[in-house]
This record gives C-alpha cells, structure tokens and sequence, in this order.
C-alpha cells in the first residue's frame, strides 16, 4: 500500500480487516515506525480520526505532528498557475514538498464546499497532496469519501455478524446543517466489496451519486427497508442531485426502538458525532444494541492496519 486515500488502495480487504482485528487483540506497541513521522493536517474538525490517527501511530513507534491547517498555517494555493495576489500566501508546491521533508507519511483532512458539485468532486486538497508530495498520502476524510472510517465499520460489522450474508441497513435521518455525502459513499463502497445484503433508505430526493450506489437497493420507506436488519447504520447527507442541499428536516426519519422492532434485532452504527434526538432518539444509543462506542474503539486498529502496510512498503 503506497497511499491510502480511496478504498480501491486496499489490495485484499478481508486480509486488511483480519489483521486489524489481530492488532486490537494485542493492542500492544511495536517499533514499526521506528524513527518516523506521521504529519496530520486538519482543514476541518476532528476529534475520532484525530486522535485514533494519532494514537495508532505511535501504538507502531511514529512520532506524531498535528497541525489545524485552517487557523495555523498560511492559507494555500491549489490551482497551478494562479497568480497569487489575493489572500493566499503559500502554493501547494512548497508546503507539500516541505512537509515531505519533515514527515515520513502526510494525512489531510479536508470537507467539500458542498456549493460545487464538479469542484467538490475533483477532490482538490487531497490529490494535490498526492501530486506535490514525496511521500505517502492518507485520507483523514475528504470531500467525497472517508476511507478510514468506512475500513473501521467493515472491521466492526465482521467483529460482531452472527451470519455469513448479514442484512446492512443505511438509512439517512434528519439534520439541521448540510452534511457531506463522504462517510456514506465509503460505506457503501466498502460493503459492496463484502458479503452482506446491502440496502439504502433514504427519503425522496436524497440518494447518493448512483456511481457508487450501483445496483444496490434503495427504498425511500424506512420501516420496509429496516425489516430483518441485522445492522443499521444512520448517517445524515445533503442531496447529491440538489447539490448540498436540506430538503427535508423533520423528525419522520429519527431512529427510534419502535422503528427498530421490525428488524432482526439489529445492532445500530452511527460515525459520530451524532445528534442525540435528532437523528438517533435516546433510548437507541444508551440501548444494548448500540455499537456506536465499539465502533468509535475500532478507528485505532483501523489506522493501525493501514500505517503499517504503508510502513512496510
């Protein structure tokens, strides 16, 4: 693995995912990356990716530098050939070529616009990252996808299935802001590579870039397609055909237990951070069939993985 910044980075996934679950059950410290360093640029906030990053390194020997790119660096240049007279001070160029020399591995974490569908897609921050630097790039959450995210939920679903062909459940909830489409579309890009029975609900006018969806089902009636779930994931995005849009805010899509009955006692996922009685009622995230917390454990081991195959190439 050179970099890891889209799910087709993963040479063989049910190998990566076994050897995360190895590491969790040592949860031990290695030298592995012994005298090198990991840069983390944050364009965005975090709190999980960060310091799972962060604590995943250094499980595997790394020095660890973080910088909040968006408040403590120059503001950056991504076009070639701009002529910088306005308010950015510093071109991709050098800070990219500069960082190679301070870091041994560069992750960035950089959110779309959502104004811009082409510019959003185009993923800007992130491959120029990947053009300019001399070393291993890794995707901290970008504008279209959140890799290591979508590897944590893989792990976390083979961790606690009861059944080969488990039924997976993503099904959108209401928001009050315009979120991105990333930890979806990496969802259902990594369940399509496993052997689940994968259905999307979400209401009318919110379905994902049909891309990546493919030919997986998507129901716009959330109790027919919660029926014999085994997992449920909940995940709020903005319309991908409106582009970065809230067209729907009411509460008919909260997860509630009454919603859950149909299902086939189903464990619930969620990415966080998560609005509480908003998009997941109370009583579903303080309940048994919660992983949320589990999940969130999961995001060391699945950093780990992926820094050490990079280490070891």
């Amino acid at each position: 693995m050179k970099h890891y910044t889209t799910l087709s980075d993963i040479e063989n996934l049910e190998e990566l995912i076994q050897e995360a679950l190895q590491l969790k059950k040592e949860n031990t410290a290695s030298a592995a990356g012994k005298s090198k360093t990991l840069g983390m640029l944050f364009f965005n906030p975090s709190l999980r990716t960060r310091l799972s990053t962060e604590k995943a390194a250094k499980l595997l020997g790394m020095e660890v530098l973080v910088m909040n790119a968006d408040k403590d660096g120059w503001a950056l240049e991504f076009e070639d050939g701009a002529v910088m007279d306005s308010n950015k001070a510093e071109h991709i160029k050098e800070a990219a070529a500069v960082l190679s020399q301070y870091c041994d591995v560069i992750a960035v974490r950089a959110f779309p616009a959502l104004e811009d569908k082409e510019t959003d897609e185009s993923e800007i921050v992130l491959n120029s990252f990947k053009k300019y630097a001399s070393v291993p790039v890794i995707n901290l959450e970008s504008a279209t996808g959140h890799p290591l995210q979508a590897l944590t939920d893989a792990i976390t679903i083979s961790e606690l299935k009861t059944s080969k062909r488990p039924k997976v459940v993503l099904t959108w909830a209401p928001h009050p802001k315009a979120l991105p489409q990333s930890v979806p579309n990496s969802f259902v890009e990594v369940m399509r590579k496993m052997e689940v029975e994968l259905v999307i609900a979400n209401p009318e006018g919110y379905d994902l870039n049909p891309k990546i969806t493919g030919d997986t089902p998507v129901i716009h009636n959330q109790e027919e397609a919660l029926k014999n779930a085994d997992f449920v994931y909940v995940k709020n995005w903005s319309s991908y055909e409106q582009y970065g849009k809230v067209l729907k805010t009411d509460r008919e899509w909260t997860l509630t237990n009454e919603k859950l009955k149909p299902s086939n006692n189903a464990k619930v996922m969620h990415c966080l951070p998560v609005r509480r009685n908003v998009v997941i009622a109370d009583e579903v995230l303080d309940g048994e069939n919660s992983v949320v917390i589990r999940q969130a454990g999961n995001r060391t081991f699945a950093a780990q993985a992926v820094l050490k195959r990079i280490l070891e190439n």
